[in-house]
């Protein structure tokens, strides 16, 4: 569908031929000599499966640093995705929340200013992921 804006929206739910493994690609428009063509971005399924992060980047023949840009944009361009799962597997549930309530008070989610607050006690990787389970669950 296309809504009144010219945003294209769809419904993604059980539908005839669509399975718990069914893939969607995540598909970002871009203009490209006048006309609008889509770039693939990214797939959505691994995730809502629960599979480990690493195992995923792995995959795709991806770095980790290049899955988290990955899924920072996916959540950036205000799709929901839960790694709670993965975050709760790696991580203590007091640092998670130490994390999570410096962007609830901070006024940016910059990562340069996140590593300069917390950077000591906790590693880019670690404050990336919560920042994607903040944003996912707050800004989305």
């Amino acid at each position: 569908q296309v809504g009144d804006n010219g945003e294209i929206k769809a419904t993604i739910g059980m539908k005839e031929g669509v399975t718990a493994n069914s893939k969607f690609e995540v598909l970002e428009p871009q203009e490209k000599n006048g006309k609008i063509v889509y770039k693939k971005e990214g797939e959505v399924q691994a995730i809502d499966k629960k599979v480990d992060l690493d195992s995923i980047a792995e995959s795709n023949h991806l770095s980790f640093d290049e899955l988290l840009k990955e899924l920072e944009s996916i959540v950036y361009s205000g799709t929901k995705i839960n790694i709670n799962y993965y975050i709760n597997k790696i991580m203590e549930e007091d640092c998670v929340a130490d994390i999570f309530q410096y962007f609830m008070e901070s006024d940016t989610d910059n990562m340069k200013e996140a590593l300069k607050e917390l950077g000591a006690e906790y590693t880019e990787d670690e404050i990336r992921l919560v920042r994607i389970k903040f944003t996912s669950e707050l800004a989305n």
